[in-house]
């Protein structure tokens, strides 16, 4: 009986292993995260009131159009399996950028204004998703940026 080939954190084709599946586990949950966020700024928050809330804190309100467009794109990416690794790598200083937002709140998320605990484990995560690979399922994928590939 033929083995059913899906891909793993190396090649398209190989078997859907453990460490596949946990990879496309953590892919598919953080393109959720990334999702939430963005659509957060969007129908929460608003995109003006994201600008303004960005200019509060010391960054150009410009940066809230690109950083939800980021966002959005980013997390569709990441559940799609789309360049999973470096869309994942590349959205590492939005979450390092909300970390440093946060650092005087404290650690703890729930803390008034939010900590930076849970922006940090999300770059982290990332950074993880970028070590492990694209996992199962994923539709397209790169050597570009995969850390011990030889370009």
């Amino acid at each position: 009986m033929p083995t059913l080939t899906l891909s793993d954190t190396s090649s398209p084709a190989s078997a859907a292993t453990p460490a596949a599946l946990g990879a496309t586990l953590l892919r598919v949950a953080l393109g959720c995260m990334w999702i939430a966020h963005a659509l957060l700024k969007l129908l929460v928050f608003t995109l003006p009131g994201t600008a303004q809330f960005f200019v509060s804190v010391g960054y150009p309100g410009v940066l809230a159009y690109p950083v939800f467009a980021a966002e959005l794109l980013g997390g569709m990416a990441l559940v799609a399996g789309v360049y999973a690794r470096q869309v994942a790598l590349l959205l590492v200083p939005v979450m390092l950028a909300a970390a440093r937002v946060h650092l005087p709140n404290g650690w703890v998320f729930t803390a008034p204004g939010g900590g930076w605990e849970y922006p940090l484990f999300l770059a982290v995560a990332s950074v993880v998703q970028w070590l492990v690979g694209d996992g199962a399922f994923a539709l397209r994928r790169s050597a570009w940026l995969v850390p011990g590939v030889a370009r």
